[in-house]
């Protein structure tokens, strides 16, 4: 494994001092002396990074702590994107739904866990009940396994930031967690009344999750948040504006009157206008499967782009990933606006030397021409 030793950020602080600068510039819709490069890069790859099993990094609060340490530090030492600090959290993988409803957790071998859908009726949907998180053993478990984690870092002797809070997917991704999507999207053009009978349920849930969080914590309620729906971009505009806008509006209402983030993974082009316009998203992670010129041309000079890199491109070497790298900063650059880097997480197969690639290129070939003002 590579070195567990905590980074120590007086060792990058001048590299880190400008990569703030240039975020703040490209956020204000400025162009900074290049583009910054932010690459979302997690547990999963990690553990492919350093050798450990995935399934014994989520199990073990030890193998956590060393994994995140030297992903983290090759991050700083390898990697060198514009990343301004770091910090340490439990890692419960994409179970959150399936702790909150009291869903069976499948753990196998391998790979990240997750929990079995439980409702595969309209019938489940209607009795469906809305679990409190002070009274979900699964949430309760979570909060406790949190406080153990934060107790190992103690015991360690690293002065690092310990993260671990809870929180749901908004409606339409939970319910998809939770029930069979083919079940979900099959009323939404069926039977919308059921869905949002359903989905209010859903958006009751994400409330309490947030609350709860922070009256445990002490903590007031967050004025600026970001959502992760991937399954936003599996509906079409009409029916998104009728079943799932009004329940995201909801929740940036309550919580992001002062910032408003978004991460969708899906082809999101026919959606981007409405999120800039109507949503006014500050700042979204594009994924992938959409196309950044759609997202420059309906968002640009509102909300700040970041990502659209799609892991695909990154499996092999530098030759095959160039010209995804290019058409990225070559439409997502000009006006600032943009922070280069893969579309949502950096997944388990992508080739680290290649990342590194991407980004020393990219740090070479996405500086901006400051003589024009």
């Amino acid at each position: 494994m590579l070195s567990p030793e905590p980074v120590n950020l007086e060792d990058y602080r001048e590299r880190i001092e400008a990569s703030q600068e240039r975020l703040a510039e490209t956020r204000r819709f400025q162009e900074p002396d290049r583009v910054p490069i932010s690459i979302s890069v997690g547990g999963s790859f990690f553990c492919t990074l350093v050798g450990v099993d995935i399934a014994d990094y989520y199990q073990d609060l030890d193998l956590q702590i060393d994994v995140q340490l030297a992903g983290q530090r090759w991050c700083f030492e390898e990697l060198q994107d514009d990343r301004t600090g770091y910090s340490l959290h439990l890692d419960g993988g994409p179970i959150a739904e399936g702790l909150l409803f009291g869903l069976e957790i499948v753990r196998p071998g391998g790979t990240s866990p997750w929990a079995v859908r439980g409702l595969h009726t309209a019938e489940d949907l209607e009795r469906l009940e809305v679990p409190d998180p002070a009274r979900s053993p699964g949430v309760q478990e979570h909060y406790e396994l949190v406080e153990q984690f934060r107790h190992r870092v103690q015991q360690r002797g690293l002065d690092v930031p310990v993260g671990g809070g809870f929180g749901i997917h908004p409606p339409l991704s939970c319910a998809t967690a939770i029930a069979e999507p083919d079940l979900v999207y099959e009323l939404m053009l069926e039977r919308p009344d059921a869905i949002q009978r359903f989905f209010d349920k859903l958006l009751a849930a994400f409330m309490a999750c947030v609350e709860y969080g922070c009256a445990r914590n002490g903590a007031a309620l967050p004025r600026s948040i970001g959502l992760a729906d991937d399954n936003s971009a599996m509906v079409s505009l009409d029916t998104w504006r009728k079943l799932v806008l009004p329940y995201d509006l909801a929740i940036y209402e309550r919580f992001g009157q002062e910032g408003r983030g978004l991460h969708m993974d899906g082809p999101a082009d026919h959606l981007f206008a409405d999120l800039a316009d109507v949503v006014r998203l500050d700042e979204m992670d594009i994924g992938g499967f959409s196309d950044i010129a759609a997202a420059k041309a309906a968002m640009a000079g509102k909300t700040v782009i970041c990502g659209n890199l799609n892991c695909k491109d990154l499996y092999y070497d530098m030759g095959a990933a160039k010209p995804a790298v290019d058409r990225c900063l070559r439409i997502g650059m000009p006006g600032g606006g943009f922070i280069f880097g893969v579309g949502g997480e950096t997944y388990a197969g992508v080739n680290p030397k290649t990342l590194c690639q991407v980004v020393a290129y990219a740090k070479e070939a996405g500086r901006y021409d400051r003589r024009a003002g």
